[in-house]
């Protein structure tokens, strides 16, 4: 049974992760374009002022892909597969919770699982370290961001399940209700003493060191020797675009995988049964 969901998880989660594609191909493409526009324009800005310095060149790294190559193939291959994955640990979230959350018919539970994926996997994280296009980020702190990064969703993931527990182990004493609101209390302030010791990425000791003590690591406007602004900032809506079509394309993965989940698991769970054999008309006696 266990493997049978997780072969429609996984299923699922392909075709949800192919949608999601279409969604950010269309609308979050277009903003990383006016991003990677943006770094190529204060490339060329800094490398004007340190020309001007006397300062050497700094080499171009070759792109080993296109940009058309990246944004259809690439992020679409990624994608996919990124939904499966989902799909997958959705389908064995949804057999691990199968008769242990109560009396919930098999949709519902699976837009239940669903919409716990999309809250502890992605959006609590992303409220502490939100999403951000290719020109925002130094390549000398990945390591120290993807690190941070897991840190909020093991924590957001752990908190969360035991929100659940702790919110069933109240329902006896306050009723569903009550229970309920007291765990999700439990789990934001939990989230939230974590969300408080982890640092900014702008604070980062590398960041701090060549750019100041800054909340993050968008890029300020670009000065001269005598403090003139020769290039602007990252654009504020650019990065509130990208984010917005990020979050709305991870909702919609979710939402794909819950939606289309909860029928087959249905009539996995729950197979039509055959129908009765028909009795035959007995004959009247003395007939």
């Amino acid at each position: 049974m266990e493997k049978k969901l997780i072969l429609r998880g996984i299923i699922v989660g392909a075709f949800a992760g192919l949608l999601a594609f279409v969604f950010a191909r269309i609308f979050a493409e277009p903003q990383i374009n006016k991003a990677i526009d943006y770094e190529s324009g204060r490339d060329a800005a800094q490398a004007a002022l340190d020309k001007a310095a006397g300062l050497p060149a700094a080499a171009a790294d070759p792109d080993l892909f296109s940009r058309t190559v990246q944004a259809d193939v690439g992020i679409g291959v990624g994608m996919v597969f990124f939904g499966m994955a989902m799909g997958a640990l959705f389908a064995v979230a949804y057999a691990v919770c199968l008769g242990r959350v109560g009396n919930l018919r098999a949709r519902n539970l699976a837009l239940l699982v669903a919409g716990g994926g999309f809250l502890g996997i992605y959006l609590v994280p992303f409220l502490k370290y939100p999403a951000n296009p290719p020109a925002i980020g130094h390549e000398d702190t990945i390591k120290d961001r993807t690190g941070l990064y897991l840190v909020m969703v093991v924590c957001s993931l752990a908190f969360l399940v035991g929100a659940a527990v702790l919110g069933r182990r109240l329902r006896s004493r306050f009723g569903n209700w009550n229970a309920t609101l007291l765990a999700a209390g439990a789990f934001v302030v939990a989230i939230g003493v974590v969300m408080a010791l982890l640092p900014e990425l702008g604070h980062l000791a590398y960041n701090k060191e060549n750019f100041g003590n800054h909340a993050t690591e968008t890029p300020l406007p670009l000065t001269d020797d005598k403090g003139r602004i020769v290039y602007p900032g990252f654009p504020a809506d650019v990065l509130f675009s990208f984010r917005f079509y990020s979050v709305a394309a991870q909702l919609l993965l979710w939402a794909v995988i819950g939606l289309c989940f909860g029928p087959l698991a249905e009539r996995l769970l729950a197979p039509r049964s055959a129908p009765a054999p028909s009795v035959g008309r007995a004959e009247p006696v003395g007939a």
